[in-house]
């Protein structure tokens, strides 16, 4: 594998990371933010993994075949890290469709026009 191919996966990342950035800050759709950030994600999982796998390299049990070896850590932290994101993602989720039953949008343009609802919990002075 040639010198490159690492600042390439370093560009890719870079590239995944800007386009999920691009989609949190220029979206008004709430369900289109999360896959943003979700696309963001990935990255941190790419830039993790990437100097984590030596090409040649195997799992780390030591043997008279092998002489070059892979770290299992960054592996491990990102299964970690994927789980934590899924349930991030489900509480999102989960958020959005309370904010949905309060404003009947998910549109955030609309939901800062409306302001805050008195559906939402608020108590107003016609309910005192």
């Amino acid at each position: 594998m040639f010198a490159g191919a690492d600042h390439l996966m370093y560009g890719i990342t870079i590239f995944i990371a800007m386009t999920g950035l691009y989609i949190v800050i220029a979206r008004g759709n709430l369900i289109k933010k999360l896959v943003g950030l979700g696309i963001f994600q990935t990255s941190v999982y790419l830039l993790y993994i990437a100097p984590g796998k030596l090409i040649g390299g195997t799992a780390p049990i030591i043997s008279e075949q092998f002489k070059v070896y892979s770290n299992p850590l960054p592996h491990v932290l990102i299964l970690t890290a994927i789980v934590v994101g899924v349930a991030t993602l489900a509480l999102g989720l989960a958020l959005v469709v309370r904010i949905r039953e309060a404003y009947g949008t998910i549109e955030e343009d609309e939901i800062l026009e409306q302001g805050e609802s008195p559906a939402a919990g608020t108590i107003t002075t016609t309910q005192v």
